[in-house]
């Protein structure tokens, strides 16, 4: 797997051999970011990105002691969830055709008090923030008579990021993860 250059932290990666620990991400990155972070998920389709950001929205929600509906932004683009750590938006840029499109759809109004979960972020083109993480996701071979998992990199552009790589990290490394 490849990230970008630029980055402050060596790449992490990892498996995520079941739907169960990709949710368990989800759940750890949920308790660490915070307004301003920008988490750009890369990945062919179905591999997983709107999992994991559905998880990280539920997760924070759970917290609050809410529960609602996650659905994916395939075809409204962008998802919006009010917390108390501020917006939190999910974006799948897939069906974009270019970065000019992005102003439309409002994805950076409030950026520096939004976590912004991406999904398709090439589709930003030069507009894809400096400080970001960028989280690759592939589909894992298959153990024989089971199911693929997921392997996972991440890599943080930019400071700040250290709580995020060691939540992730600790996540990666629990048993059964």
């Amino acid at each position: 797997m490849t990230g970008g250059g630029g980055s402050t932290e060596p790449a992490l990666q990892g498996a995520l051999p079941t739907p169960d620990a990709t949710d368990r991400l989800g759940e750890a990155l949920a308790k660490v970011l915070k307004g301003g972070d920008f988490v750009a998920l890369r990945g062919g389709l179905g591999v997983g990105k709107s999992h994991l950001a559905r998880a990280v929205i539920r997760a924070k929600l759970t917290a609050e002691g809410r529960s609602e509906e996650t659905p994916s932004p395939t075809y409204t683009l962008v998802q919006s969830y009010e917390t108390r750590d501020g917006p939190v938006r999910h974006a799948d840029l897939y069906r974009l055709s270019g970065a000019d499109e992005i102003e439309e759809i409002g994805l950076f109004e409030a950026a520096e008090l939004s976590i912004i979960l991406v999904e398709w972020p090439e589709r930003l083109g030069a507009l894809a923030p400096s400080r970001r993480l960028e989280i690759q996701l592939e589909i894992a071979p298959a153990p024989e008579g089971g199911a693929p998992g997921r392997l996972i990199e991440a890599r943080a552009h930019g400071e700040g990021w250290r709580d995020v790589l060691s939540a992730l990290k600790a996540s990666l490394d629990a048993p059964g993860a």
